[in-house]
């Protein structure tokens, strides 16, 4: 008997302007297509390139066709065109290396480093936490701006001995962050196997750290389950806006009345709404900051 073929991949690149970063990672996601990466050295972060790997088998010629069909209109409602999108087909073995060119050690604020698994620590940020992360097949290793943004408040207002819930944990770095800077535990949730795989693979780089961080499958119902009862004293929601609005009506029971959120992943000028929305569930937003076109809101109950 003959083993079976080696799985071969499709990788599409399409360089992304920042009107459509939103549109096209909303559509990929709606159609359950997760494993992709937004991709820019840190010295050129208006550049960016959207990475999106697929299964060659699943994938022929006019299903690829296809996709990029249904993506033209997204670029078509801001008065672009879709850039041009290019195809590369690589061994299973090769799409895993491929990850590795495009990586640098990346200081985030004053005192953090994202450092990619397979790299050693630059002397020039030898005093600087280190987060080491693994990009994986889905998650990369936190470069977009509303990630930086958590990274950056975590920073600002270190979470010692607080207890933290992520919703939405993606790769887990934001929880990692926590972590380092000082948080007695973090409980994280996100609908996504691969981000729950790909955060237990970043927790194990960090050695004591994951003994701290507890990680499964679901929505805000599984974060009730395991907060078992105890709302967290800080919360994490790193997630498209729509989903935060929809999430916000639980947000009671997963934070303590004196507890704060970080809410990031919402554009600027979805900001206007989304306050409005939190407004009416109680909640007062105490801090706005931003990156280009993207937004953090910090927000705490309402004093009655």
């Amino acid at each position: 008997m003959t083993g079976s073929a080696p799985l071969r991949w499709w990788r599409l690149s399409l360089p992304l302007a920042p009107e459509l970063e939103e549109s096209l990672l909303w559509k990929l996601d709606s159609l359950g297509l997760h494993r992709l990466s937004v991709e820019h050295a840190p010295e050129t972060p208006d550049r960016r390139t959207l990475q999106l790997w697929l299964p060659a088998p699943e994938w022929p010629l006019d299903e690829r066709a296809a996709l990029i069909a249904a993506l033209e209109p997204l670029a078509s409602t801001f008065g672009l065109a879709l850039p041009q999108p290019s195809w590369i087909e690589l061994d299973d073995e090769d799409w895993s290396l491929t990850w590795k060119q495009h990586w640098e050690p990346d200081p985030v604020g004053r005192g953090l480093l994202i450092l990619p698994a397979w790299l050693e620590v630059p002397p020039e940020h030898a005093d600087r936490l280190v987060l080491r992360m693994d990009p994986g097949s889905a998650f990369g290793t936190g470069s977009h701006p509303t990630t930086r943004l958590c990274l950056e408040a975590l920073e600002e207002q270190p979470p010692l001995g607080l207890r933290v819930a992520d919703l939405g944990c993606g790769s887990g770095i934001l929880g990692l962050a926590a972590l380092g800077l000082g948080a007695e535990a973090v409980l994280a949730v996100d609908t996504d196997s691969l981000a729950v795989r790909a955060t237990s693979d970043n927790a194990s780089l960090s050695g004591a750290l994951a003994e701290r961080l507890e990680v499964r499958q679901g929505s805000v119902e599984t974060l009730e389950q395991l907060l078992e009862g105890q709302p967290a004293d800080l919360l994490l929601c790193n997630i498209l806006a729509p989903v935060i609005e929809a999430l916000a009506p639980r947000f009671q029971s997963v934070l303590r009345p004196q507890g704060r959120a970080l809410l990031s992943g919402l554009l600027v000028d979805q900001a206007a709404r989304l306050t409005a929305v939190l407004d009416d569930l109680g909640w007062q937003v105490t801090a706005q900051t931003a990156q280009g076109r993207w937004g953090l809101l910090e927000i705490r109950r309402r004093a009655a």
